[in-house]
C-alpha cells in the first residue's frame, strides 16, 4: 500500500507540477499532497476526475493553526477513492488575511465542512454560496479553534429572569465562592510520589 501512495504521489507531483509544492508518505502510510493555495479547486478537480486516482468522496475539511508563521493556517481536506481503496491528503498554506478558493463547485458537500471552518478559525471561501457561522451563535465573537482565543471565551450567556430572555455578558470568573482542595488523590496511599506530600502545618 505504501508503494503504491509513493507512486500516486510522484505522478501527482510530476503531472501538476505547477500546483504541487510537495508530496510525501509518513511514517504511518499517509499520502499528504501540499498545493498552492489559488490551486486547491483545480488540483482538487484533478484528482478527482482522473481515471486511476479518482477521489470521488470527500470525507472532511479542517484547518491547523500556527501562529508563529507567515502563513499562518493549514487547510486541509481528506478524499477518498472508493474505486482503489486509497486515501489522500491534500494541505494548503494560507495567511491570515487571504481567502481559499472554494471547492463547492467540485464537491457541493464541501459547503457546511467550509463553513465549519470559517466558524473556528476564521478562514474565508472565496465564491462560497453561503459563508456564515455554522456551529456557534450569530453573535459570537471570535474563532474558538483559534490558538490566541481564551478558553474561557469573550462573552457568557444566562437567561434572565426579569428580562424574561437570554443576555450575553462579558466573562466574569469569580474566585471568591470556590473552594479548591489541593488533597492529592494518591493521599493514604503507603508510598506518597514525590511533590504530593502535604505542608507541615505552620507552628
Amino acid at each position: 500500500m505504501t508503494k503504491a501512495l509513493e507512486e500516486l504521489g510522484n505522478r501527482l507531483a510530476e503531472g501538476n507540477s505547477q500546483d504541487v509544492l510537495s508530496a510525501e508518505v509518513n511514517d504511518v502510510g499517509e499520502l499528504t499532497v501540499v498545493v498552492s493555495c489559488a490551486a486547491v479547486p483545480r488540483f482538487v478537480e484533478c484528482i478527482k476526475n482522473d481515471r486511476e486516482t479518482r477521489f470521488s468522496t470527500l470525507i472532511d475539511i479542517t484547518a491547523v493553526d500556527f501562529p508563529d508563521r507567515d502563513k499562518r493556517f493549514e487547510v486541509v481536506y481528506h478524499f477518498l477513492s472508493m474505486y482503489s481503496n486509497l486515501r489522500i491528503r491534500v494541505k494548503a498554506h494560507v495567511r491570515e488575511d487571504e481567502q481559499v478558493p472554494s471547492i463547492t463547485g467540485v464537491h457541493a458537500s464541501a459547503d457546511w465542512y467550509e463553513r465549519e471552518v470559517f466558524d473556528m478559525y476564521g478562514i474565508l471561501f472565496d465564491n462560497h454560496p453561503d459563508m456564515r457561522r455554522i456551529l456557534t451563535d450569530y453573535g459570537f465573537k471570535g474563532h474558538p479553534l483559534r490558538k490566541d482565543f481564551p478558553t474561557s471565551g469573550y462573552v457568557e450567556l444566562r437567561y434572565d429572569e426579569v428580562e424574561k430572555k437570554v443576555v450575553y455578558e462579558p466573562v466574569s470568573l469569580v474566585q471568591e465562592y470556590r473552594q479548591f482542595d489541593f488533597m492529592s488523590p494518591w493521599e493514604g496511599a503507603k508510598y506518597i510520589l514525590p511533590g504530593d506530600e502535604k505542608p507541615e502545618a505552620a507552628k
